[in-house]
Formats: C-alpha cells, sequence, structure tokens
C-alpha cells in the first residue's frame, strides 16, 4: 500500500516537473520570437527615417545636378521599392540593399558637384542619412544577433522536440545582398 502511494507521488512530481519544465519552455521561446519581432521593428523604425529622408535629398541633387536622371530616378524606384516591403522578410533585405546602393550612387554626386557639395542643406541632409545608416546597420547586427539566439533554441534538444508543435519556426537571418557585399560603384 504505501509503495503504490510512493511511485504515485512520484509519477506526480515528475508530470509535475515536466508541465513545469514545458511551461518554461514555451515561454522563453515566446519571449525570443518576440525579440526577433520587435528587432525588425527598430530596423523599420529606421528605414522609415531613410525613406522620409531621400525625397529631400533627391530634390536637394535635382537643382545642381539635373542631367543625373538616371541616378535620381533609381533612388526613387528603389525607395518605392523598400517602401513595398515590410515585415523582416527576406524581400526587404533585398529591397533595402537595392536602395542601399542607389542611395551611395547619390550621395557620390556630391563629389562630383562642389556646389552641391558645399550646399549646407544637402550637406544636413547627408548628415542625417549617415546616422541614419548607422543606425540601421546597429539594427541589423542586432536582429542578426536575436534571430541566431532564437534559431539556436528551437534547434537545440530537447526544446527542438516540441518547438515546432508549439508553433515556433526558424527565422531567416538578415543577408546582405550579394551586390551590397563590395564597393559602392559610381559612374558619371
Amino acid at each position: 500500500m504505501i509503495s503504490v502511494v510512493v511511485v504515485g507521488l512520484v509519477g506526480l512530481a515528475a508530470v509535475t516537473l515536466l508541465a513545469v519544465w514545458l511551461v518554461s519552455l514555451y515561454n522563453k521561446l515566446v519571449r525570443m520570437r518576440n525579440q526577433v519581432d520587435a528587432s525588425w521593428s527598430q530596423i523599420d523604425v529606421q528605414l522609415k527615417r531613410r525613406h522620409d529622408l531621400i525625397p529631400n535629398i533627391v530634390e536637394t541633387v535635382k537643382g545642381y545636378a539635373a542631367h543625373e536622371r538616371g541616378t535620381l530616378d533609381a533612388v526613387v524606384t528603389a525607395r518605392g521599392a523598400a517602401m513595398a516591403h515590410s515585415g523582416g522578410d527576406a524581400g526587404q533585405a533585398d529591397a533595402e540593399s537595392a536602395l542601399s546602393g542607389a542611395l551611395g550612387r547619390l550621395i557620390a554626386l556630391g563629389e562630383a558637384y562642389p556646389q552641391l557639395r558645399a550646399n549646407e542643406n544637402f550637406a544636413a541632409l547627408q548628415a542625417e542619412l549617415a546616422t541614419t545608416e548607422n543606425k540601421i546597420a546597429y539594427s541589423r547586427q542586432f536582429v542578426t544577433y536575436a534571430v541566431q539566439q532564437y534559431n539556436t533554441a528551437i534547434e537545440s534538444f530537447p526544446a527542438n522536440l516540441i518547438a515546432g508543435l508549439l508553433g515556433f519556426h526558424r527565422r531567416e537571418l538578415f543577408a546582405v545582398a550579394g551586390s551590397e557585399r563590395g564597393p559602392v560603384e559610381v559612374s558619371f
């Protein structure tokens, strides 16, 4: 009789420990998934700021470099494509990479036009854009770290046994497009 009670208590303790572990694991994975989502949101904030700066830069450059229409059109087109993507997917990363390349060519126009480089408005916009680009780079690093931690957690044993059942799936790292890995090409 006593052995049945002991076995029952041990079984109840084991089930309780398993339930506590499952709840703890679930909560940890939810926190990590939310951190990944919040990290992407931080990038979205900086990208919005960049998208808002671009029309001002384009208008400033138009006055000095009207015959650089191809560069200006490329920036406007890339901005539109980048704004069409959101939510931290691979398409957004590709569109933002294309926009970064187009912006690099636009900012390089300042080197070809000394009067543009001397324009206070252009200089201020260029400085704001540089600050925003630095914040985007930092945010990308944080997203990469958060995604790496999350993916490791859901792929590690024993969490991997239940992560898929609980709706936790691998997230893609923020990858730089091949064109952004090399130097920015500037042609006049």
